[in-house]
């Protein structure tokens, strides 16, 4: 029996064959003269995707965590202070992350469904006469909540406080579904990975570093062997790798900057928007709510759902993985039992989403949540049949 449904998590999402495919290829010399012709234009072609002119793509074999300890290890020095709010889980485990390497976290606590707090950020930068505050962590799509944040006010307010402080930008889960601007939004790293927009597995921390944060390199004393910039960027210059590179997700990115290009991007941020919005409208006729706490916040790559009071989230997401054989996004850090997550980016279209809405509207039946069978997914092809979206290409 065929085990072959989609999934609904907010990463890893559904790898397309093609890129399934173009990842299964033999065993290849990567110190070969030949490596530099795959292996170049996948850095340059990836920085369109960042939205720079001026920064440096680095990655490396690693999940968005590595790309996280790579960021704060290459630039900072123990002891250093950074500012950062908490407002998720992973904004929360990014602080866990610098607490660890000896850095003076300053920590905003925010509701959990808002945003990075510009206006709170902005007070603490310009508290900070003697500039010890080092950089500016902010997580642009919040998984946890569903929550996107608004880099460019964050941008904003750090040059209304005239601070020196470098800004560093998870964008794990929004890169290539949603709009990223890099350059016109003064960031100095971005972290990402393959496992989400890019649709491949996991396994590739993919970096972009403005030549401000390649300046902080040389006073930052951080301990780094494998996650050290400057050995990547010396191999990287010759068309290297300084040690084994992750061949098979190299050949997978270059296929997925491919379809991506082929759909344009901008076709790409509209498809997510409206897969996106089919969600809500399913959402608001369940008679649920998100987390996110305005429409100004919420993501086009995960909706996190409350479920309402007396029920488990948890039980839920089982249910429909233990019934239906389909996974959702669980409850995390204090929307644990609370809310569950529905995500929508990366390999998915109208009809793979209206699927995922029917079976978690089945489960929800099943459990006697106060929904009628059918109003969610009526309200999404409502939505998605008011001009109909033309289909990723080469999805298959």
């Amino acid at each position: 029996m065929s085990q072959q449904n989609p999934v609904f998590i907010p990463g890893p999402t559904n790898i397309p064959d093609r890129l399934r495919l173009a990842m299964q290829v033999q065993t290849q010399d990567h110190r070969a003269p030949d490596f530099v012709e795959t292996f170049a234009p996948v850095l340059e072609d990836t920085k369109k995707v960042f939205g720079t002119d001026q920064g440096q793509v680095i990655t490396f074999p690693a999940s968005g965590t590595g790309g996280w300890e790579a960021a704060v290890t290459n630039t900072l020095s123990p002891g250093d202070a950074v500012l950062v709010a908490r407002y998720g889980m992973f904004s929360h485990r990014w602080i866990d992350l610098c607490q660890r390497h000896g850095l003076d976290v300053r920590i905003i606590e925010c509701p959990w469904g808002s945003g990075a707090p510009a206006q709170k950020f902005a007070e603490a930068l310009a508290a900070d006469n003697s500039h010890e505050i080092k950089a500016v962590l902010v997580t642009h799509n919040e998984t946890a909540t569903g929550v996107r944040s608004d880099i460019a006010a964050v941008r904003k307010a750090m040059d209304a406080s005239t601070h020196p402080a470098l800004l560093f930008v998870d964008c794990v889960s929004s890169l290539a579904s949603m709009p990223f601007e890099f350059d016109d939004w003064g960031v100095d790293i971005a972290v990402s990975g393959s496992q989400k927009g890019f649709m491949l597995a996991t396994g590739m921390a993919i970096l972009c570093v403005s030549p401000k944060a390649l300046a902080a390199m040389e006073t930052a004393n951080l301990p780094r062997t494998f996650f050290d910039f400057r050995d990547m960027m010396n191999a990287n210059a010759s068309g290297g790798f300084p040690y084994t590179p992750p061949l098979q997700l190299i050949y997978g990115m270059r296929e997925s900057l491919k379809m991506l290009f082929e759909e344009g991007l901008d076709n790409v941020y509209a498809r997510h928007f409206r897969l996106a919005e089919g969600v809500r409208k399913a959402t608001s006729a369940w008679g649920l709510e998100l987390v996110a706490q305005s429409p100004d916040l919420y993501s086009d790559t995960v909706s996190a759902i409350f479920v309402p009071d007396g029920f488990d989230s948890n039980a839920l997401t089982d249910h429909a993985f233990n019934a239906y054989g389909v996974s959702f996004g669980i409850g995390l850090g204090e929307m644990n039992g609370k809310a569950f997550r529905i995500g929508h980016l990366g390999s998915l279209t109208d009809v793979m989403v209206l699927s995922g809405l029917a079976t978690i509207e089945m489960a929800m039946a099943d459990l006697d949540y106060p929904i009628e069978l059918g109003s969610g997914v009526a309200a999404a092809q409502a939505y998605f049949r008011v001009g109909h979206a033309t289909p990723m290409q080469s999805a298959a």
